[in-house]
């Protein structure tokens, strides 16, 4: 675990493979990140396994207008011996797709 990268601000050297309005996956020695641009500025609070993805991932907290905090996922580390490349893209255009479609939604302007 030692040998991750602790986050994308810390270590903005890493390159990025592909980058979309709300996403960008970068390249770690040991991982492909996939991070939720959404979320940037959010302080990580915690780093542990995502059941979705089923990979290690940061998290924070983010509030609701009643003030209960919710754990949302900050960056996910797909291992390179696990998942490549293309499969951490589908993860990242599903992502872009349902916040393009929530945008759409909310801000039909825009």
């Amino acid at each position: 675990m030692e040998t991750q990268s602790k986050n994308n601000e810390t270590n903005p050297e890493l390159p990025i493979l592909k980058k979309g309005i709300f996403y960008a996956i970068l390249d770690d020695p040991a991982f492909i990140i996939m991070e939720d641009k959404t979320k940037r500025g959010l302080t990580v609070q915690e780093r542990s396994l995502d059941e979705k993805y089923d990979v290690n991932s940061d998290k924070g907290m983010i509030y609701d207008m009643d003030g209960i905090g919710h754990k949302v996922g900050i960056r996910w580390y797909f291992p390179k011996d696990k998942y490549g490349f293309d499969t951490v893209l589908e993860h990242a255009t599903e992502m872009e797709q349902r916040y393009r479609k929530i945008r759409e939604e909310t801000c039909p302007d825009y």
